[in-house]
């Protein structure tokens, strides 16, 4: 009998540790919670202005677009705490620059998504990142519809698509700034569309672009061309008489060796050729105000200096910089004798790489990123601290 009464005592003894643990450890747990209602952190004492100050810098920087999702994502600032997430959503400016290019995201949350932020953004401008070959071919209509009725808002556009989506474009711009467009022609009927955009300054486009495609030229300051040839180009280049930038990717073939016919450009301040063409065009080109000039060395050929001595006669222009790309047949120490004033570079180009440069591109995100490191160490910090304290 006493083992068993031993064995009783034991574990009464048990159940009441057990009892006065845990309400010892419910009384602590109470207090630390009324300590913690009390205390205000310090991120959250901030100015609104301030902590919208802090999310805007977090991101890439308009128009660049931040990912859909993640740590660079504008959504993060609605998963920290309800303060934080009562500002993000008060604030259009963060969800006004869209992508609809991230072939690892499903393309329902996608579409989810980017309907969500164009409807936080209210009435602000948009940034618009839209390739038609990173979706479901099946879900391009789609997407295009989602993006239509905002495009009143369109201020800066990076679209690729296919001939028969430009087609659904239809109503004004006047927003619109920046138009970054190619084209994949897949569609055998051409269509010309007029983009109707009284602010439209700078222009990329490629050659599907510009046979399907009217902007009002005269009004652009930058005009960026890729794989056209001269015959493609010379009819828009005869009516950009503002611009200030123009870079011209040319190609050429035996049966395409025309060149261009004297072009005058009053404004024109830097000017590069790119591609395979091997015609020579700088000479047929007048541009008074010329201050940098990149070009291969076989569209100087066969007599680069002269052909260079003669443009800049014709021109009358203060040549500032020159970059000879692909240098094979004339020394360097011959260029820099023949422009002493100039300061000359050179170049080799071995493959042509196209970066999507808006916004938008993943290499355009990244060196944004880069650029605030620092920052974003710091906050990264900060979030870490309140996720831990919601918990």
């Amino acid at each position: 009998m006493s083992s068993l009464a031993d064995h009783a005592r034991l574990t009464d003894f048990d159940i009441r540790i057990q009892l006065d643990l845990e309400r010892s450890l419910s009384i602590m747990r109470s207090q630390k919670q009324q300590v913690l209602d009390t205390y205000k952190y310090p991120v959250l004492t901030l100015l609104n202005e301030i902590t919208i100050d802090i999310f805007m810098h977090f991101m890439p920087i308009y128009p660049l677009c931040p990912p859909l999702t993640g740590l660079y994502s504008p959504s993060l600032s609605t998963q920290i705490c309800r303060q934080w997430r009562e500002i993000a959503l008060a604030t259009p400016a963060l969800w006004r620059a869209i992508s609809l290019s991230d072939s690892s995201i499903p393309f329902e949350q996608q579409d989810n998504v980017v309907k969500m932020w164009l409807s936080r953004s209210w009435s602000y401008p948009l940034s618009l990142d839209f390739d038609e070959d990173s979706i479901d071919r099946m879900h391009a209509v789609e997407a295009m519809t989602a993006l239509l009725p905002h495009c009143a808002r369109w201020e800066y556009l990076n679209l690729r698509l296919s001939v028969s989506r430009l087609r659904m474009i239809q109503g004004p711009t006047p927003l619109l700034r920046h138009l970054d467009l190619w084209l994949v022609d897949n569609d055998l009927i051409l269509t010309m569309v007029e983009f109707q955009a009284p602010l439209l300054r700078t222009a990329v486009l490629n050659d599907v672009t510009l046979q399907n495609l009217t902007l009002p030229w005269a009004q652009l300051t930058s005009l960026t061309l890729r794989r056209v040839y001269p015959c493609e180009c010379v009819p828009v280049l005869q009516h950009t008489s503002s611009l200030i930038h123009c870079e011209l990717g040319l190609v050429g073939d035996d049966d395409h060796t025309d060149i261009f016919p004297d072009i005058a450009f009053p404004s024109l301040q830097s000017l590069t050729l790119t591609g395979s063409s091997r015609v020579g065009h700088l000479p047929t080109l007048t541009l008074p105000t010329l201050h940098n000039l990149r070009i291969p060395e076989s569209m100087l050929a066969p007599s680069c200096i002269d052909t260079l001595a003669s443009f800049l006669a014709k021109s009358h222009c203060q040549l500032q910089e020159l970059c000879v790309v692909n240098r094979v047949s004339v020394p360097e120490d011959s260029y820099r004798a023949a422009l002493p004033l100039v300061k000359i570079s050179f170049h080799s180009q071995a493959l042509s790489v196209r970066f999507a440069i808006n916004s938008l591109s993943s290499f355009g995100r990244l060196m944004a990123m880069l650029g605030r490191i620092c920052l974003f160490m710091s906050i990264e910090t900060t979030l870490l601290f309140c996720v831990d304290a919601t918990t």
